[in-house]
């Protein structure tokens, strides 16, 4: 059948990257203007149509989804719906790097099934309500505007029952929003029970630190949720999402799954896995924007353990202190001058074009007056060079900077023009690995080869290489050298930078020794 319809009256928009809605009423006029119809169609015409997507469903997801369809399916893509399609009962987990469509071509399945009357009751599961109702959206917003599916499936909007987070078509297909943890009881329509399982965005990376809320909500799973199900009725169970963390939820399922593919976003000849949309050149820039952790986790399916974020850092000796075009010094206090406590770290970090050396280190559990007298040293060191000096905030930083304002009080001793930093701080994993690992996976962070065997320098080397989510292990050097660099980047340097040339410096010009 060759429909009168002309594409010359479609009107585009960029393509959907992904299928979850930000503003509704833009994202349904978008939905709407671009499923127009033939006003000149018969009903032999639309009946002839239905039999050709009925037999052809990558036919069916181009016509009726054509926001989303802006790139040729990958053969996974189509594997994959032909295994949904001849399986009424069948349990599958989709490992699926970022940018290959998981939640999409479920929604594009689960919609065909739907409306073609194999499936009844849809339940959409989350890590939350809020994000299995945000999740649920595009469904809602394709029953209800979708052109296309309403000339040949008729009307779809059952009103008084179509909320955000549970609707129910003219047809009496119903499709309910539940986060992990909520109570499915009363999960029916009629006497129907659910026939559809998805599970999208099960795990955070939050709880995946925490096991015993891991195996807390896999209970959840197994007996709330995937108890809702009939044992007399073929149901449908798809997980869609990425292993996080080793024994995440989506990690279980592989256990109980009837198929499991794992696709990352490239193959292991190191090509695009979906070569239709995702060019070398766009996977590389992208890849280049993220850390090594995330790469691994979010594309390949391959969550790092402990200490494989900076397995081995990179060594180059300093330059001339005159050569960088900003240097900073900056302190990570600890709360208590104790052996048994956090170390006290203060570091010298310069840039050098798009290199960021850590030139200095002094990183130690000691005193208060022992970080005062670096800051001494380092002011030596960086001799007639503009530098600027920053100190962590804590709730000790009045009688921190107390120190230093009585040690500038003694004879011979300069001020040291010190101040707290006050940007507000997210966690200290998230920001070290946000900052530095890219910086790291690029080239483009260095310590300074000629103090490889300081032991100051040693024991920020290794709390780089022991640095993992949810570690014990010290990580006041990593953050130190993540806020000189964030200073670097931010240009908050102070106004009127003071230059220090002690009486012995002399015609010092800064360099390393």
């Amino acid at each position: 059948m060759k429909s009168r319809f002309s594409s010359k009256h479609i009107q585009t928009f960029p393509p959907m990257q992904k299928p979850v809605p930000e503003d509704w009423a833009e994202f349904t006029e978008r939905i709407k203007l671009s499923t127009p119809v033939d006003a000149l169609e018969t009903e032999e015409d639309i009946k002839e149509r239905l039999q050709l997507f009925e037999a052809d469903p990558e036919a069916a997801f181009k016509y009726y989804f054509p926001d989303y369809c802006f790139s040729d399916p990958a053969a996974f893509h189509i594997e994959a719906t032909q295994r949904i399609i001849q399986h009424p009962e069948w349990y599958e987990v989709r490992l699926w790097s970022r940018d290959l469509a998981k939640s999409t071509r479920t929604m594009m399945e689960v919609l065909y099934l739907c409306l073609l009357g194999k499936k009844k009751y849809v339940l959409m599961i989350s890590n939350s309500l809020d994000n299995a109702t945000r999740l649920l959206q595009p469904y809602r917003a394709n029953l209800q505007v979708n052109g296309r599916i309403i000339k040949d499936y008729g009307p779809q909007m059952k009103a008084g029952h179509w909320k955000a987070e549970e609707f129910t078509t003219l047809k009496g297909v119903t499709f309910r929003a539940l986060g992990a943890g909520q109570s499915p009881r009363g999960t029916r329509n009629a006497a129907a029970r659910p026939d559809v399982l998805l599970f999208d965005d099960i795990d955070t990376d939050a709880q995946c630190r925490n096991p015993r809320i891991i195996n807390d909500k896999w209970h959840w799973i197994e007996e709330a949720a995937i108890g809702t199900r009939s044992v007399s009725t073929p149901t449908l169970i798809i997980f869609c999402g990425n292993r996080i963390a080793v024994g995440c939820c989506v990690d279980r399922a592989t256990l109980h799954a009837d198929h499991v593919t794992q696709v990352n976003i490239r193959n292991e000849q190191g090509a695009s896995t979906w070569p239709q949309k995702n060019s070398e050149e766009v996977i590389d820039r992208v890849l280049k924007q993220k850390s090594l952790a995330a790469i691994q986790k979010e594309y390949y399916n391959n969550p790092l353990t402990e200490g494989a974020v900076f397995s081995q850092m990179a060594w180059k000796p300093a330059l001339p202190l005159e050569e960088y075009s900003t240097l900073v010094c900056y302190t990570d206090p600890s709360f208590k001058d104790s052996k048994d406590n956090d170390f006290k770290a203060t570091v010298l970090v310069g840039r050098w074009q798009d290199e960021y050396h850590v030139i200095k280190c002094y990183l130690e559990q000691t005193s208060t007056a022992q970080m005062v007298k670096w800051h001494y040293a380092m002011m030596q060191l960086v001799g007639r060079n503009a530098c600027h000096y920053f100190m962590e905030e804590v709730f000790m930083q009045d009688t921190l900077m107390q120190a230093f304002h009585e040690a500038g009080k003694l004879p011979g001793n300069k001020v040291i023009p010190i101040q707290g930093d006050k940007r507000r701080k997210i966690d200290k994993f998230t920001r070290i690995e946000t900052l530095l690992e890219p910086l790291y996976a690029n080239g483009k962070l260095y310590l300074n080869a000629h103090e490889k065997y300081n032991p100051h320098m040693v024991r920020l080397a290794e709390q780089f290489m022991v640095l993992a989510p949810g570690s014990s292990a010290h990580d006041d050097g990593p953050d130190a050298v993540e806020g000189a660099i964030w200073k670097i980047n931010n240009k908050e340097m102070v106004k009127n930078t003071v230059h220090f040339v002690s009486p012995n410096q002399g015609n010092s010009k800064g360099k390393i020794y």
